[in-house]
């Protein structure tokens, strides 16, 4: 009998790849595809939501002739969270591009917000604080800059979701329209203690519940891909859904207090599972892990907004090719040479949250050279992610010993040193770095009945820190310093246009 497998999709920002892989965690075959980010004004970032969902019906179709003997039980998703997508009811078709996390568009529905006193509601309902990241007030504004977006919606002729929700609209010909806690939890307009879309939040954020999906637990029986449209067996079920940062917390086996695990793409994610929902004193978010077998796993969590993207950006500056010539270059000098880069690109995310703030490189002197630049540049995604497990820890009351990593970036050796160096933590990470495709295909697994719950054995390389207590605390203190200076931004700055302005379908 031909062995069943998961085919999982993996929707990603600069990214999306599909691998089939079997119950025991084998991947028999992978493909991907890069996608393109917009930024059509400063502080904006969008991709077309038409093109997120062509590659990933393209990715099936190559998976599926890749492998025609492969017996695909099920499809599962994880995505990109927080980027959120508006759409026709009846034809499918997208009315504006998708509105990326990256996003900075609706700072000023935000400030508003802020300024009025309704942060401390607002948190304590959704467990996030107030921040453009967030997509209840990039649905607010889609609303009022589609053209007749709000009548329509009042007419029951719109939907609306995160990218989980429009892949599904998408592969079931439009019969569900339906998310997962996970996703749900990240919209700010989900109360995490009642388990449902709050109509508080709604009312404070100005969007209509009813172009909102229904929520389901992550390891529910979504839907099944409609006939006709991928060349898949008639019928095949999409079993298992889950924000791409969840999924891979859920590959790690995170399951117990302190558990924490960061991926590191263009942005951050440092997440930690909590038996409880854990109220953040420290700037971090609490969220919902995933909901299996009718039970929430509950977690805490630090978005850094610029991680990756940092490497792209200072790898420009200095007219370098990619990454693999920025961190030749960073190897080659033994330290930063007092020179600190704070990728405050669109702002500060976790745990200082200063949407204001602005990327700053700092410390130069004559005997600067690129070099330290470039090291600066790596030593910044460490020094971001050790902030935010700082504040992990004082929330949680307990030491985080070891940090499990994935994504893209973990394949820079350098990068990974730094980390355990900075962080002063020993680094794990696993020999693949698929976690998130990888964790939604074994909850679907699971639930199939074509899996265990024992998490696979995945080889490890543990990465221990090597930097001496001096030198540690010398970029720290630098870092600190140059942080409170970029959140200080000049007065000549000006703030990124929000006013509402016609758009295009996407």
């Amino acid at each position: 009998m031909r062995e069943r497998v998961i085919l999982a999709i993996d929707q990603g920002t600069t990214n999306t790849k599909a691998l089939l892989v079997s119950g025991a965690g084998q991947i028999f075959c992978v493909r991907s595809r890069a996608m393109q980010v917009a930024h059509p004004q400063p502080g904006w970032a969008e991709q077309s939501a038409t093109a997120i969902w062509e590659a990933v019906a393209a990715l099936i179709a190559e998976l599926v002739a890749a492998a025609p003997d492969i017996d695909i039980a099920g499809l599962a998703l994880s995505n990109q969270r927080e980027t959120i997508v508006l759409w026709d009811a009846r034809t499918g078709e997208p009315l504006a591009p998708a509105v990326l996390w990256q996003c900075r568009r609706s700072e000023a529905r935000c400030a508003a917000l802020r300024d009025a006193g309704h942060a401390p509601d607002i948190a304590a309902r959704s467990g996030l604080g107030i921040d453009p990241l967030f997509p209840a007030a990039k649905i607010g504004w889609l609303l009022d800059s589609v053209p007749d977006a709000r009548a329509r919606a009042a007419r029951g002729e719109l939907r609306c979701g995160t990218i989980d929700s429009w892949l599904l609209w998408k592969m079931t010909g439009g019969q569900v329209h339906a998310t997962d806690h996970s996703n749900a939890s990240r919209t700010q307009l989900f109360n995490i203690e009642t388990l449902q879309w709050d109509p508080a939040l709604a009312a404070l954020f100005d969007v209509p519940l009813a172009i909102l999906p229904t929520v389901r637990g992550s390891d529910s029986l979504f839907g099944t891909v409609a006939p006709g449209l991928m060349p898949l067996p008639p019928e095949t079920p999409i079993h298992g859904v889950m924000g791409d940062s969840h999924a891979a917390l859920f590959y790690h086996g995170g399951r117990q207090a302190g558990a924490t695990k960061v991926t590191i793409g263009t942005g951050s994610s440092v997440m930690s599972a909590t038996p409880y929902p854990v109220r953040s004193t420290h700037g971090l978010s609490n969220t919902i892990a995933w909901h299996r077998g009718g039970v929430v796993q509950h977690a805490l969590e630090g978005n850094i907004s610029i991680s990756g993207r940092a490497v792209a950006f200072a790898a420009g500056l200095l007219g370098l090719d990619d990454e693999d010539a920025l961190t030749a270059l960073a190897a080659s000098v033994p330290d930063n040479g007092g020179v600190v880069f704070v990728p405050a690109l669109v702002g500060l995310g976790a745990p200082h949250w200063c949407s204001e703030a602005r990327g700053a490189i700092s410390g130069l002197s004559v005997g600067t050279r690129p070099a330290h630049v470039a090291r600066a540049a790596l030593e910044a995604i460490a020094l971001q992610i050790a902030d935010v497990v700082v504040a992990m820890e004082a929330d949680l009351g307990m030491q985080v010993p070891q940090i499990a990593v994935d994504g893209g970036a973990t394949r820079n050796h350098l990068l990974m040193q730094l980390l355990a160096d900075l962080t002063g933590r020993v680094v794990i990470r696993p020999h693949v770095a698929q976690a998130s495709a990888l964790g939604v295909a074994r909850l679907a697994a699971q639930a199939m009945g074509i899996a265990t719950d024992a998490p696979p054995s995945t080889a490890v390389d543990r990465v221990t820190p090597a930097m001496s207590a001096v030198e540690r605390h010398r970029i720290l203190a630098g870092w600190q310093a140059a942080v409170a200076s970029a959140m200080r931004p000049p007065l000549s700055n000006q703030a990124v246009d929000n006013s509402p302005v016609a758009v295009k379908a996407g």
